[in-house]
């Protein structure tokens, strides 16, 4: 079932890349980006609350604590950005470059994870990086 979370998480990134590109035409893309997390926060405590998912709030220990806000700010920086290209670049660019974080992602897996890089996963990176760089040059 994980694949259709993922696959449903590729299409709305994508549709974010072009719904963002019309968005921010005229408007600072650090202001869009505030924008964008505070709709964001709303739907995200609204989806914990219509699920009662805020009873684990006390489950959280401190590494959880640590690590979330790590992530948290590694993605408003993602985000901060990922509006800046937008805004500068053609979405066509910007989110090919973006998805290079796939790549980034099975590397930084093996390194801090443990993850094994099975031949499947380094060809797969491999190919990102590649089709990366045909759209892009």
């Amino acid at each position: 079932m994980w694949w259709t979370y993922a696959l449903l998480s590729a299409v709305f990134a994508a549709l974010t890349a072009v719904l963002a590109k019309v968005g921010i035409k005229g408007v600072n893309s650090d202001l869009a980006t505030a924008i964008r997390t505070v709709v964001i926060l709303v739907v995200a405590w609204g989806i914990v609350f219509a699920r009662d998912s805020a009873t684990d709030f006390n489950a959280l220990t401190p590494r959880n604590w640590l690590f979330l806000v790590l992530s948290g700010m590694a993605t408003g920086l993602s985000w901060i950005f990922y509006f800046k290209a937008l805004q500068l670049g053609k979405v066509s660019q910007v989110a090919p470059v973006d998805k290079l974080s796939v790549a980034i992602a099975i590397v930084l897996s093996v390194l801090f994870l443990g993850e094994t890089l099975t031949l499947k996963a380094a060809l797969g990176a491999a190919l990102i990086i590649g089709g990366t760089l045909v759209l892009i040059l």
